[in-house]
């Protein structure tokens, strides 16, 4: 199983920008995927987190400004990141939890590689 992200960058405080989580391998099925965060010097925290069925929920420190969306077809998650802070530079990781093919009744908890994300003022 592998999680590649993509979309980060260095931007204006006050731009945007479309992180996107490809999953791929031989993939039973998906139930969470999230995206995680972290800063200089700081913990890993969750920025948002999305359930097979559609709940979706945010950190504080984005709600307004970030929407996650995924497409299961695709087996792919997005951040759409607004408004965008210098608080919100970090490396941006995808995460999801995974049943393969071989192994459909236990899902393991997979990372991506990171996208870095910068946000100058």
């Amino acid at each position: 199983v592998q999680l590649q992200a993509s979309g980060g960058g260095l931007v204006q405080a006050g731009e945007s920008l479309r992180l996107s989580c490809a999953v791929s391998g031989s993939i039973f099925d998906i139930n969470f995927m999230g995206w995680y965060r972290q800063a200089p010097g700081k913990e890993r925290e969750l920025v948002a987190g999305s359930t097979k069925g559609g709940s979706t929920n945010y950190a504080d420190f984005v709600k307004g400004r970030f929407t996650m969306s995924r497409d299961n077809a695709k087996k792919t998650v997005y951040l759409q990141m607004n408004s965008l802070e210098p608080e919100d530079t970090a490396v941006y990781y995808c995460n999801a939890g995974v049943a393969t093919s071989t192994m459909w009744y236990r899902y393991l908890e997979h990372w991506g590689q990171g996208t870095e994300v910068t946000v100058s003022s």
